[in-house]
């Protein structure tokens, strides 16, 4: 792990935490019940030994909803190869297992090298029968993290689920010759857990005709340079943050005639920090950010939607679909050309990653994409104007009694930069900027054991300039969460959780693929019934609306509805008619 460094949080944002961490000393009762927000394998496990038709349950399959991935017209393939088969057992703190790679002979034939590549998509299928927690898995080539995710939880009769996530941007890697394929997931065997993860993970390439190339615009990089730790080492190769000082950070030089570069992050959190969202300001508050630093300066941030894994708030809630973002993670651009000028000195530079108010633990790395100067063994450039001011930010507390009451949350950043660059294409300027801001209200009664939160996060984005890659993302990411009960004190209580989480995108720009909307919201809620400290009952409930339209024709949108583990009805239609107009 890279030394680390201080971090420069802000100072307001910092003081109002510290001022309410001295008048909150008296929630440690609400810090509790805020921490009972995941359920123990056993309690599922006797949810399932209550409901006498679950108990010879067979094999269930669990799904993300996404949009299917289709090549372009024209497009010859696939070719598959399977690059890895393994049973993952007592792998935790343990190095990842490993595979030599070498690019499927199918992609030499092609011709055109990474070019020729239309579609790469990357195919995670597995099954776990038994107990156990589900686990974060990564999948790294030659260092480059190609997919991140957590697994499914198991259930008694077993459990499937197949992620398929489009690596095209990465068909550089792909192609390079002779690297290595790691995948961690750090799985724990012991008298109760006794559930093995047993995963594929195969490769399916598609590939354009000779007549078509793709434009300058929607070309994948030529060269990832991997952002990540190295093995050996008994972790996934993601860096560890875990706390809001530390700042994980690598070492890396650039190709002199690199001319566009694009930062893409993989962030996940875990431990004292998986319901971040939920956090109360005696735990560092309820806001978390990923500040991205290029030699100590920030340049760009993430604020990431809140991933739920398929054993949060109740597992019950995502069987047998599972939440936004769980088997495939999302990630993260920070477009670093306006940088290029001083990354292009060809001396070594330190790129490295914060959590603003982190707590144990936050797994952070990324890919550095760049586009290289075919004519040109050298380009230049320079910074014209750079301007972070630093986070803002409140906490505010409505409580009389230090446990029940309102806690209100806000914070928002600005970043800009423009530089030029200097290749064979002329003299061309890039502007970057983001905006973010971040709205949060927990709303706790009943002596701490009800909390309902409300959040939303915005995210906009610009890429601009007198070249082909400008780009306008709009990101929102709304969050409602209800945790709480009656009949506290009897002898027949009722354990309630209600989720109503979004992930809206807007897209618009350059390039084959230059627009596009996406609207994917989830409703969701699980009741458990307690008689006497016993199960003996338990419902819960799903609905999904999946949007998705693109400019180029490819358009999907789908509408899903699950009670228990039924799915009542599943409408999916590839057409444009079927999307939203927003």
């Amino acid at each position: 792990m890279a030394a680390s460094s201080a971090h420069r949080c802000s100072f307001l944002l910092l003081c109002l935490c510290f001022t309410l961490l001295l008048c909150f000393r008296s929630c440690a009762a609400f810090a509790r019940a805020a921490r009972g927000i995941r359920f123990s394998v056993g309690d599922i496990a006797a949810v399932e030994a209550a409901l006498p038709s679950l108990r010879q349950a067979k094999k269930t399959t669990f799904f993300e909803v996404d949009r299917p991935l289709r090549p372009p017209r024209g497009s010859s393939g696939p070719c598959s190869t399977l690059l890895l088969s393994h049973a993952f057992a007592s792998t935790f703190n343990k190095p990842p297992v490993t595979a030599a790679y070498s690019p499927p002979s199918c992609l030499a034939d092609a011709g055109g090298g990474a070019r020729a590549v239309s579609l790469a998509v990357l195919e995670w299928s597995a099954d776990c029968h038994g107990a156990q927690y589900e686990r974060i898995f990564g999948v790294w080539l030659g260092g480059a993290e190609l997919l991140r995710g957590s697994t499914a939880e198991p259930r008694p009769g077993g459990v499937t689920w197949t992620v398929n996530k489009d690596v095209t941007k990465y068909a550089s890697v792909l192609a390079a010759g002779n690297s290595t394929l790691a995948v961690y997931l750090g799985n724990l065997i012991d008298d109760n857990y006794n559930g093995v993860y047993n995963a594929n993970l195969t490769l399916h390439l598609y590939f354009r005709s000779a007549a078509r190339s793709p434009s300058a615009a929607s070309a994948p990089a030529d060269r990832v340079i991997p952002v990540s730790r190295s093995t050996p080492l008994n972790d996934g190769l993601w860096f560890v943050v875990d706390n809001t000082t530390e700042v994980e950070s690598t070492r890396l030089t650039v190709p002199a005639n690199a001319h566009r570069a694009v930062l893409e992050v993989y962030v996940s959190s875990h431990d004292f920090d998986e319901f971040w969202y939920m956090n109360t300001p005696d735990q560092n508050g309820p806001f978390r950010e990923v500040t991205v630093h290029l030699d100590g300066d920030v340049v760009g941030a993430v604020w990431p939607f809140p991933v739920i894994y398929t054993g949060g708030i109740n597992p019950l809630i995502w069987r047998p679909i599972t939440s936004i973002g769980s088997f495939n993670m999302p990630t993260y651009d920070v477009e670093l050309t306006p940088f290029l000028g001083k990354l292009l000195d060809g001396k070594e530079h330190e790129l490295g990653f914060a959590v603003t108010n982190a707590q144990k633990s936050w797994y952070v790395d990324a890919n550095l994409h760049l586009w290289l100067d075919p004519k040109a063994s050298a380009t230049s450039g320079g910074l014209i104007t750079y301007n972070a001011p630093k986070l803002t930010g409140s906490i505010v507390s409505k409580s009389s009694d230090g446990i029940d009451g309102e806690y209100d949350a806000t914070a928002s950043r600005n970043i800009s930069a423009t530089g030029w660059v200097s290749s064979s294409r002329g003299n061309i300027t890039t502007t970057f900027t983001q905006r973010l801001t971040f709205v949060h209200t927990n709303v706790v009664s009943n002596q701490g054991s009800t909390q309902a939160i409300n959040q939303t996060t915005e995210a906009h984005t610009e890429v601009t300039g007198d070249g082909p890659h400008t780009q306008q993302l709009h990101q929102s990411f709304p969050l409602y969460i209800f945790l709480g009960g009656d009949g506290s004190g009897t002898s027949s209580q009722r354990l309630m959780r209600r989720v109503e989480i979004g992930f809206d995108e807007m897209r618009a720009g350059s390039g084959e693929r230059s627009a596009s909307t996406l609207h994917n919201a989830q409703t969701a809620a699980a009741e458990v019934v307690l008689r006497d400290d016993q199960v003996v009952g338990a419902s819960w409930q799903m609905h999904q609306v999946y949007e998705y339209g693109g400019s180029d024709g490819g358009c999907y949108s789908r509408n899903v509805s699950s009670v228990g583990y039924d799915v009542l009805f599943d409408h999916n239609e590839a057409s444009c008619a079927g999307t939203r107009r927003r």
